[in-house]
C-alpha cells in the first residue's frame, strides 16, 4: 500500500519480485495500466487517518516515554481513548 508518488517501475518490480501485491494508485500519465485495488487502498486511508489523530497526542507523538514496554502502554490506552469517542 503506497501513495501515488511511489507510483514507478523499480519499485513496482520489487514489490513484484518479492511476490507481494501491488496496491498503489497509478498516475494519470502512466502509459502502462495494471489493476487496481480500490477497496484495500480504502483501508489505506483508514490507517493513515488513524496514525494522524494518534499523533495528536503529545506524549505519543514525541515518544517522550523511556522505555519500549511503557510507550506500547501510552499507543494502546490512546488508541482506546480514539476508539471511544
Amino acid at each position: 500500500l503506497a501513495d501515488k508518488a511511489f507510483d514507478v517501475h523499480w519499485i513496482v518490480d520489487s514489490i513484484r519480485a518479492q511476490g507481494a501485491c501491488v496496491v498503489i494508485p497509478q498516475r494519470r500519465n502512466r502509459l502502462d495500466k495494471r489493476p487496481f485495488d480500490g477497496a484495500l487502498f480504502k483501508v489505506h486511508h483508514l490507517i493513515e487517518n488513524f496514525f494522524c489523530k494518534l499523533k495528536e497526542f503529545k506524549r505519543t507523538a514525541m515518544r517522550s516515554d523511556k522505555t519500549d514496554r511503557s510507550f506500547a502502554a501510552m499507543i494502546y490506552l490512546t488508541a482506546a481513548i480514539i476508539n471511544s469517542r
